[in-house]
């Protein structure tokens, strides 16, 4: 049975010092304003990194970065689209960038969806910012669809890196919903995702904060993660 938010905040408090200390881990998101900002080549770099991220050491990947940037024209999905395969296949063997031919395949990939999705929808930055968080898996779902190695946690890890309003499934979060017997079978089926969507949004009713910092603070509140760890996991 799922707990009042009170109550999750009250236990992330007691194992973080007050609430003081939780405030200081938590942080908002950005305004529809802000993220209107972004451009598309804002978009594919963030999916790619999560991609080049996914089971690999993300410090590794942060190191490489700006060999990616130089080799990938700065992810302009114009320019990226214009690869050939034989273009593409020479770039996954620059030793600037970590050489998986698989991943490198999924920046175009992405591009086209962020060029066909700019279409549809005025910009792909419109089409995220306007997203209604109290639906946030079925953005999810459509970047899983339409993008390539953006299902599980990582179209979800990119939202939240480009400050995207949005929960994440990370092992406390998972941790918590299980312990209260709120799901069961596998996380990411569409019953369970439905299950997880609904009480965040119930949650939100009660607390009036960001799915981000209420994910953060139910992870807070559960788990192996420890007072005055920033990067303690969610």
């Amino acid at each position: 049975m799922a707990e009042q938010f009170s109550q999750i905040l009250a236990r992330a408090a007691e194992r973080k010092g007050g609430l003081a200390a939780v405030k200081a881990l938590t942080s908002k998101p950005l305004t529809t304003k802000q993220l209107l900002e972004y451009t598309s080549a804002d978009w594919l770099a963030a999916f790619s990194k999560k991609v080049f991220q996914s089971g690999f050491v993300w410090r590794v990947v942060e190191q490489k970065w700006a060999g990616f940037n130089e080799v990938f024209f700065d992810f302009a999905p114009e320019k990226i689209l214009m690869l050939s395969d034989e273009k593409l296949a020479e770039k996954a063997q620059d030793p600037r960038i970590i050489r998986n031919g698989n991943k490198v395949l999924t920046i175009r990939a992405n591009a086209q969806m962020i060029y066909e999705l700019s279409l549809e929808h005025r910009s792909f930055s419109a089409l995220i910012a306007n997203w209604p968080c109290d639906d946030i898996i079925s953005l999810w779902a459509l970047l899983k669809k339409r993008g390539a190695r953006l299902g599980g946690n990582t179209g979800a890890y990119a939202l939240r890196a480009m400050g995207k309003d949005t929960f994440l499934l990370s092992q406390d979060i998972e941790a918590y919903f299980r312990g209260h017997q709120l799901i069961d079978g596998g996380l990411t089926s569409l019953g369970n995702l439905r299950k997880i969507q609904a009480q965040f949004n119930e949650w939100q009713q009660q607390s009036g904060l960001s799915y981000q910092e209420m994910s953060r603070i139910v992870a807070m509140s559960v788990g192996d993660n420890y007072l005055g760890m920033a990067d303690a996991p969610e």
